[in-house]
């Protein structure tokens, strides 16, 4: 076989791949890329790709966080999925401390909200809006790790908005139930 038949068999090759329904989402970031060096966890548009096909996976979720002596809601709130890359795993780490599950004060994660990436990854994020029953629903999903993210609110009282994070995986394209 020459070398030129080769690289069209091999071209073939990746092409059908690119066109199957899910693609493939980069690794999750290692422990050491979490807390390494800025250079670890650089913006690069690419490697949100993978979150933009289409899939048949969903998140199915419902905020039910409390405190001791206060009830939450997220009625009427904002949910955003965010899709895991190296980039988004070390900004959700700076935000809340914890690249898996966080409830924090919303002042103190806006405080350490870092500067904005050179490009744009709004274009990755989906947005819902819990219902009056603090329930929300993602559909679509291609497989992979994502953070979802909700401003909950005291129902009675004065204690602070708390800002959720949890980190969700699609595998399979199953339906994924989360309770923040």
């Amino acid at each position: 076989m020459t070398s030129a038949a080769r690289i069209l068999l091999a071209s073939a090759a990746a092409l059908s791949l690119a066109a199957c329904e899910t693609a493939t989402p980069p690794p999750p970031a290692p422990p050491e890329a979490v807390g390494g060096p800025p250079s670890s966890a650089v913006f690069r548009p690419g490697d949100f790709s993978w979150s933009a096909v289409p899939g048949k996976g969903q998140i199915v979720g419902h905020l039910s966080f409390h405190t001791p002596r206060t009830a939450y809601t997220c009625a009427g709130a904002g949910v955003i999925l965010t899709p895991e890359t190296l980039w988004t795993r070390r900004r959700i780490t700076i935000l809340y401390n914890s690249p898996i599950l966080s409830a924090l004060p919303a002042d103190e994660v806006r405080a350490r909200t870092p500067s904005a990436p050179s490009g744009d990854y709004s274009a990755f994020v989906r947005r819902t809006t819990c219902d009056a029953n603090n329930h929300f629903s993602f559909q679509g999903l291609a497989n992979g790790a994502w953070f979802v993210i909700t401003v909950a609110k005291p129902i009675v009282g004065s204690d602070p908005d708390m800002a959720i994070m949890r980190r969700v995986e699609i595998r399979a394209g199953k339906p994924v139930n989360v309770e923040l």
